[in-house]
């Protein structure tokens, strides 16, 4: 999916403007339209899709998207920014889709932390390939995201076959991690009513965390040249290493926490840690303590990990913990509605000219007011799903 939704940003597309506004800014603003789009729809079609149509959608969603990179490369600038809408639009809702074969098993975090991996690992191979296209290859930057999902389509349909493959939850994995099943309108508004607070504390963190994160990945050429580097190619994708191991570790271990209670309030300390780390980073770098590869790594692992930890673990045993049948998809694309729209918001005062900040300068800010955030979101979250499990889970209230 990956490779259908971002190679576009390794290209810089200099020199071209629309309506005032820088044409790379423009076009992330557009496709971001899209894929929030797809996330708000998915709050219910993610949410209702039965089982058997899975591999159906997922491979009509794709075509979808690369017929728009192909319709991109033929329309010329800056008329062809529509079709980056079209490309965001089915992408948003791929995640979700793909997540309902791993929710729900006793080994859900390994086998998500291994798709999550995919956030950290794909965002620069993708990249690379985009500049390795363009640089070795001559392809201009308008084909370029074209013929970069190309290149990976044989690892989609390997992808995919597998996919089919994954066998049924077993009873034991439903007695671990409750029964997950498809949720109506009526379902959904009755989970919103038992935990508002726990959800709108969970989507401020989660806006903060995509903001972020995307800025960093959509203008990682635009940060590494500020900075002074040069071999950016390398770059997008040797930085990432340590970071993707050093998560896929610590969130694979998570698997062997086998008390729902334990490993959803470990989850709350990951994510309160990302914001510390986050913080703190920022704050060396500002002042001249740690070099640049060192603040872009751990910038890296600050936001990865708690972003992770939500697609994974957070949800997984938030769902648990409190024995509610359900499924990952309502929270998950929930959060990732707002996340989006918070992030789109930024990029499009960004491109409109509310800050005149260089790209160092604007991801300093932004570090240190998403690392607040974080943390005071996390504290009060923490005490409130705290005194919602001593109230309803320990007193053996049931929840469905």
């Amino acid at each position: 999916m990956y490779a259908f939704r971002k190679p576009f940003a390794a290209a810089t597309f200099s020199g071209y403007t629309f309506l005032g506004m820088d044409y790379k800014i423009l076009l992330i603003i557009i496709q971001a339209i899209g894929y929030t789009a797809s996330k708000f729809i998915g709050i219910r079609f993610v949410t209702e899709l039965k089982p058997e149509k899975r591999i159906q959608t997922l491979l009509v969603l794709i075509l979808i998207s690369w017929i728009a990179l192909f319709l991109f490369a033929m329309v010329p600038a800056p008329y062809n920014i529509i079709f980056f809408l079209a490309n965001g639009l089915p992408l948003g809702l791929i995640w979700g889709i793909v997540f309902s074969f791993l929710e729900g098993r006793r080994y859900t975090e390994i086998l998500g932390a291994m798709m999550a991996s995919s956030f950290i690992f794909a965002s620069g191979i993708v990249k690379s390939a985009g500049r390795m296209l363009i640089e070795q290859l001559k392809i201009t930057e308008f084909w370029m995201p074209f013929f970069a999902g190309l290149l990976f389509i044989p690892l989609l349909l390997v992808g995919i076959f597998m996919l089919q493959k994954i066998p049924a939850r077993t009873d034991e994995d439903e007695q671990y991690r409750t029964k997950r099943m498809p949720m109506n309108k009526e379902d959904r508004n009755k989970f919103f009513r038992t935990f508002a607070p726990g959800i709108i504390l969970s989507i401020l963190i989660y806006v903060g965390l995509t903001i972020i994160r995307d800025l960093r990945d959509n203008f990682a050429v635009e940060l590494w040249t500020d900075l002074g580097f040069t071999n950016i190619p390398a770059l997008l994708s040797l930085t990432e290493v340590p970071i993707g191991l050093s998560v896929l570790l610590i969130i694979g271990l998570m698997m062997l926490i086998k008390n729902n209670s334990i490993a959803f309030f470990t989850n709350q300390m990951i994510i309160f840690s990302g914001g510390i780390l986050l913080l703190t980073c920022t704050l060396l770098f500002m002042q001249h303590l740690i070099s640049p590869i060192s603040w872009i790594i751990l910038m890296g692992f600050s936001m990865y990990l708690p972003y992770i930890s939500f697609h994974v673990m957070f949800y997984e045993r938030w769902i648990a913990l409190f024995k509610y049948k359900s499924n990952i998809g309502y929270l998950m694309y929930i959060s990732d509605a707002f996340g989006y729209l918070g992030s789109t918001v930024v990029l499009c005062c960004k491109g409109a000219g509310f800050t005149t900040n260089n790209w160092t300068n604007f991801f300093c800010n932004a570090g240190i007011a998403i690392g607040i955030l974080i943390v005071v979101s996390s504290l009060v979250s923490s005490c409130y799903f705290y005194q919602k499990q001593k109230k309803l889970y320990l007193n053996n209230v049931p929840f469905d």
